[in-house]
């Protein structure tokens, strides 16, 4: 049972206390307080999607998400065709999880170019949405920081996001903001207002980004470490309709080689004063 007060939307990605196997995080979210899980299919290996979704809501915690679908671009037909396999594969996990949204990080591949490369996940969700559609599942682009243009993502803008989601004109396609990856942006609050006219801010995505800068995968730095605004990017997001959870999502060395239980602590407190 939640004990805490005012943590009614805060939510942690499983990969945030990735030491801990899904068993430990559940208890100790729950323990903590904390409102929310979203899980990473890594934790899910070797288990069964369905029993870990009733482990969750027995623990009194919602699933927000599954993470992370897409990587669709390829020079290759074949792996094109196998990531529209695995995504229509996490779509039956989130499914049985009892996750109504998966977090999709769309891929790049530096041989074909950001242009096919965007052209590419396009025609990638366009292939997977009829079976999310079928399954009651939501799907949310994700913006990545421009850094990760080279492998990881060709959507590293909100508006790029935006426009893909306006291409395909589904419901079951929206936005995910982490403002790890979108910060930056001047033209962010305008690009969040459209998320929001169409209804697809579909999840939100909180951490801060540390000064200097480590590693830019791994070094992400807990709410109030960095210089993101992150109150104010809340703000927009809230002004434009979305009430979800709040999700923390850290990458961090330093966090993952300290004691989870402290740093379950940290996390709550940092939640509180400044996210």
């Amino acid at each position: 049972m939640r004990t805490l007060e005012n943590l009614d939307r805060l939510c942690i990605h499983t990969i945030t206390t990735k030491p801990w196997p899904i068993e430990t995080a559940v208890e100790r979210y729950a323990a903590a307080g904390v409102a929310g899980i979203t899980v990473w299919s890594d934790a899910l290996d070797g288990r069964d999607p369905a029993k870990i979704g009733r482990l969750i809501r027995d623990a009194g915690l919602s699933t927000v998400s599954l993470c992370r679908g897409g990587f669709f671009p390829s020079a290759e037909k074949e792996r094109r065709e196998e990531a529209i396999r695995a995504n229509e594969r996490m779509i039956d996990d989130a499914a049985a999880l009892g996750a109504p949204l998966i977090v999709l990080v769309c891929g790049a591949e530096p041989r074909i170019g950001l242009a096919e490369s965007r052209r590419q996940i396009v025609d990638g969700l366009a292939r997977i949405l009829p079976r999310a559609e079928e399954a009651g599942v939501r799907l949310a682009v994700e913006p990545l920081h421009p850094l990760y243009a080279d492998t990881r993502s060709a959507v590293n803008t909100m508006e790029s996001a935006n426009t893909i989601c306006e291409e395909l004109n589904h419901p079951a396609l929206g936005v995910a903001v982490d403002i790890y990856h979108v910060w930056w942006d001047p033209h962010l609050k305008d690009e969040i207002m459209r998320t929001g006219r169409g209804e697809r801010i579909f999840a939100f995505h909180t951490c801060d980004w540390k000064y200097p800068l480590v590693d830019p995968l791994n070094d992400r730095g807990l709410m109030g470490e960095g210089c993101a605004p992150i109150r104010e990017i809340r703000g927009w997001c809230e002004e434009s309709g979305f009430t979800g959870m709040h999700e923390v999502e850290i990458f961090s060395d330093r966090y993952w080689s300290m004691n989870q239980d402290e740093y379950l602590k940290k996390i709550v407190a940092a939640y509180r004063e400044y996210a």
